[in-house]
């Protein structure tokens, strides 16, 4: 069962990632063929950086919770597992919350950022 967690968290934590190449590839191709200039700035990198990180936790607390709502439904009245999943649910919104904190203030800082120096 471990393995299968581990496998299926390795195969969602790489799609984005994927997904996000393919997309630059076709954007890639379309300024190729648009003669645009496809230089990306530091702000932008950062940008990026920040997003697919968030992604990433994001789709942590996915696993997370659907961890914890299988513990909890397999617990058959065992108030230890019970007690464990009830934990693993509020400390992983407790996450969610301070993620989309992160996210919320990055895209300020970085709106600001890219207003300052354009």
């Amino acid at each position: 069962m471990k393995t299968f967690f581990t496998l299926l968290f390795a195969n969602i934590a790489l799609f984005p990632a994927i997904a996000r190449a393919q997309y630059d590839s076709f954007l890639d191709d379309v300024a190729d063929n648009a003669d645009i200039n496809t230089t990306t700035s530091a702000t932008d990198v950062v940008a990026n950086v920040i997003g697919i990180v968030l992604g990433l936790l994001g789709i942590v607390f996915l696993i997370l919770l659907i961890y914890a709502g299988i513990l909890w439904m397999t617990a058959a009245g065992n108030s230890d597992q019970v007690d464990k999943a009830k934990s693993i649910l509020s400390t992983s919104i407790i996450g969610l919350v301070i993620t989309l904190s992160a996210y919320a203030i990055s895209q300020f800082v970085l709106g600001e950022l890219i207003t300052a120096t354009t």
